[in-house]
């Protein structure tokens, strides 16, 4: 199963692998959603859209249908 941003729960962490299609929007490149980069999801919206994430200390608010292009390693403790 990949494992991605959507699949996160609250308060749950993730190391970014790769994207699951080369078309995402530069505004989260520019804010650190790189591979390497640590994401923690901070809450979701009451209808599933938006996702609020902190990537670098940058609170940043995403689509689902761009949380499930972020594929994750998942933190230890955190599966």
């Amino acid at each position: 199963m990949v494992f991605t941003v959507a699949h996160l729960k609250r308060g749950e962490k993730g190391i970014i692998k790769e994207f699951r299609q080369d078309v995402l929007p530069i505004k989260l490149l520019e804010l650190g959603c790189l591979p390497g980069n640590q994401v923690e999801l901070i809450q979701i919206a009451p209808l599933k859209d938006p996702i609020y994430i902190n990537v670098n200390g940058s609170h940043i608010a995403i689509r689902r249908s761009v949380a499930l292009q972020i594929e994750l390693e998942p933190i230890a403790g955190h599966e």
